[in-house]
Formats: structure tokens, C-alpha cells, sequence
């Protein structure tokens, strides 16, 4: 009986340090997850009708309590427990009536929140959180983490989140969560945080904001020990790599959120991750609402839907670009996507050329142009018109393209 005793104990040590480095992964920030998981305080403007507005409790701010302003919208006579989605406003936003309304048609529950410390006429409540200028997202920070906005709109997310999960219609185990620019910088934060969420999707919103030129100036006011602060705390990549939640990421080639940030985010997730990568998308909250991929791939993971296509590998011999799909709906097109460009990556031309696919539309095959540095991917659309994408490749000027 000694022997295999011993064994154990020589396995003991290797199998905490598995799990230890498993654990490591998971960052949590600031938050206190345990108090966040727990249901807010909960306060009914409207008692019945499908769209309904509500007030709950979150953060302290400035000494003060706070509440978060919301839409809650349900579909119409549920026969049963229904999904839900917490959607997530970006800068300028606010809690969007229509968007709630727009998912409950999709026969989910939905809440839509306020994140600028506003009521219903968009105006500050007197017991709101921060506002949402840059002096509340970075500057900020050097009265600490407690004061910063991404302190307060993610706690603000992750409690919208426990609050569906009591509601007697929600079915806790099938919640999902999308947000736009700033809400997709929230939603990417919010994935690798709270693990109760079954899909994510966000839109335009990426980590590396620090890398960003577009945010030097309100960075630069911080000291550079605040900066590092800041990162450590409030950037998506800090999550990320923790996130076990499929996700859909969705952006376009010359948004705010440059590409580069975009892709090192989405390269950051080691699970199930997809992504739609649009030509000049336009930035906006109904632009970034707009994409059907975002229903079906919510609908995929919870509802039991048909899955949007898989492109498997993608993989480059000299001009010659090929990559494999799998798709439980039929390929209708695909294109070759590549800019040669090399300056700011919010100014590049991007060109789109028809690939060419297989008979039975599992292989996409196209030719590069010669130029000197090539980035490029590929996109494929199915019979609904949805559209997802390859990941990002770069062919640099030493490997010019024959």
C-alpha cells in the first residue's frame, strides 16, 4: 500500500501547479466578483407590459450611493423560461429603449442600462454614477480605481447580469451579453470576468487602448505610474486570456479601434472565438447593432441554431491563399480582403476581390497581388448572408509575394 501512496504524493505537488496555472489566467481586477454575482437591490418604474423600466443599486460613488438606470424588455405570452442578453452602450450612448425591444422581438429578455450615470431623459440622476467624458475614464484614475468609470460601468454590466438571473421568466443558464465601442471594450473586460455568461459579443470595443494613438492625450495626463495603473486594472487584454466564453468578434478595417488592437485582442482568447471583419463598417450604435451575425451567433450557443460558418485554416504559399470552411449552411461567396497600405491604419485602402470556392463551397481559393507588404483575410457568406472571417495575416515586405 506504500508504493502507490508515494506516487500520490509525488503527483500532488504537479497537479496543484496544473491547476494553479489554470487559475493564474483568470485576472479579477478591482472587483469584488463574489458581492457583483450577488442580485442588486432592485426598484420597478413600470409592473407589467413588455418593456419596462427599473432602477438598481451598484457602485459608491463620490461617498454617495448609486443607482443604474434600465429598459428590461420580455417577449410577448413566453410558454417557458426565455434567454436574455445584457447589451452594453457605448460612449455618447444611453439605455436604448429600442434595443431591448429589438432582442424581445428575438424572443429573448433583455436590459438595456444607462453607464453615464443618466436616467430615462438621458439626464445626470442625482444618485448616478460617473459620467462618461475622458476625465472620467482616464483622468480619474489619480483619485484611484474606485473613482474611474470602467470601475463602475463594469460592475454596473456584471450586476444587470445577476439581476436577470433571479427574474422567474429568465432562464439563468442561457445569458448572453453584446456591446458597442465603449460597451465592446466593456463586454470584452466583462467575458474573461464573470464565467456565468454563456456568449459574448463585441462590437468595435478592444484592449490595447493604451497602444492607441487616439487615446494619447487623455493618457498623457496621467503620471506614468498611473498609466500602468490604469492598464493593469482597466484594459481588455488584462481579461481576456482568462475568457472560456464563445465570442464573436466584429469590427471593420478602418474603424476608431485600429485593426492592429483588434486583432492582438481577439489572439489573446484561447477558446471558442469567431469574428466578421467589414470593409469601412460604419461606427455607430445602429451600426453596431445591425449585423445579423450577432443573433445568429447568440442564437447558435443559446438557443440551439444553426451555426455561422467556420473558416478551419487558412494558409499562404507564395501569392497563393487557401482556406478550408465549415458550414452547416451552404457557402453562397467568398472574397480575398488585403490593403497594401503601411501608414495609419484608419486611412488604408482596402480591396476586395471574389475568391474562389469549391464545388461542394468547403475551400476558398485566391492570389495576392505582388506588392511589397500585403495584410490581408479572407471572408466567407452563407445562404442567410452571413458573413464571418479569417483571422488577420500580414505578409511582410522581406517575404514579397510570388
Amino acid at each position: 500500500m506504500a508504493r502507490p501512496q508515494r506516487c500520490c504524493h509525488y503527483m500532488l505537488p504537479l497537479i496543484l501547479t496544473a491547476v494553479c496555472l489554470g487559475c493564474a489566467e483568470r485576472q479579477t481586477g478591482p472587483w469584488n466578483l463574489r458581492q457583483l454575482n450577488q442580485p442588486p437591490a432592485l426598484q420597478w418604474v413600470d409592473t407589467s407590459g413588455s418593456v419596462r423600466q427599473l432602477y438598481y443599486t451598484s457602485e459608491p460613488y463620490n461617498g454617495h450611493a448609486t443607482r443604474v438606470f434600465a429598459y428590461y424588455a420580455v417577449p410577448e405570452n413566453p410558454a417557458d423560461r426565455v434567454p436574455a442578453m445584457v447589451l452594453v452602450h457605448g460612449g455618447g450612448g444611453k439605455a436604448f429603449r429600442e434595443w431591448a425591444e429589438m432582442w424581445a422581438k428575438r424572443g429573448y429578455a433583455a436590459i438595456a442600462m444607462d453607464l453615464a450615470g443618466c436616467g430615462p431623459d438621458a439626464k445626470p440622476l442625482p444618485d448616478g454614477g460617473p459620467g462618461q467624458g475622458h476625465e472620467d475614464k482616464f483622468t480619474a484614475m489619480k483619485q484611484g480605481v474606485h473613482a474611474v468609470w470602467s470601475y463602475h460601468a463594469v460592475a454596473a454590466v456584471i450586476r444587470a447580469h445577476s439581476l436577470l438571473r433571479k427574474l422567474p421568466e429568465v432562464d439563468p443558464e442561457r445569458i448572453g451579453i453584446t456591446g458597442i465601442s465603449w460597451g465592446g471594450y466593456l463586454t470584452c473586460i466583462v467575458a474573461g470576468l464573470d464565467r456565468r455568461f454563456k456568449v459574448a459579443v463585441p462590437v468595435y470595443g478592444c484592449g490595447f487602448i493604451y497602444q492607441d494613438p487616439t487615446w494619447t492625450d487623455p493618457m498623457s495626463k496621467l503620471t506614468a505610474a498611473e498609466r500602468q495603473q490604469w492598464i493593469d486594472n482597466f484594459d481588455p487584454s488584462k481579461y481576456l486570456a482568462g475568457c472560456r466564453t464563445p465570442i464573436m468578434f466584429i469590427n471593420g478595417t478602418n474603424d476608431v479601434y485600429r485593426l492592429d488592437c483588434f486583432e492582438k485582442t481577439y489572439r489573446l482568447v484561447s477558446g471558442p472565438r469567431a469574428l466578421r471583419i467589414g470593409i469601412r463598417m460604419p461606427h455607430s450604435h445602429p451600426d453596431g447593432w445591425a449585423p445579423k451575425e450577432i443573433g445568429l451567433y447568440v442564437d447558435s450557443v443559446l438557443r440551439n441554431g444553426q451555426a455561422l460558418p467556420r473558416i478551419e485554416r487558412i494558409t499562404r504559399q507564395g501569392a497563393q491563399v487557401q482556406a478550408t470552411v465549415k458550414s452547416a449552411v451552404p457557402i453562397k461567396a467568398a472574397t480575398l480582403n488585403y490593403t497594401t497600405d503601411t501608414g495609419g491604419w484608419k486611412e488604408r485602402k482596402w480591396i476586395s476581390r471574389p475568391a474562389q470556392l469549391d464545388r461542394n463551397g468547403r475551400s476558398v481559393n485566391a492570389r495576392l497581388p505582388t506588392e511589397e507588404a500585403i495584410t490581408y483575410f479572407v471572408n466567407v457568406a452563407d445562404e442567410r448572408g452571413a458573413i464571418v472571417s479569417s483571422d488577420i495575416h500580414t505578409v511582410p515586405a522581406s517575404a514579397n509575394t510570388k
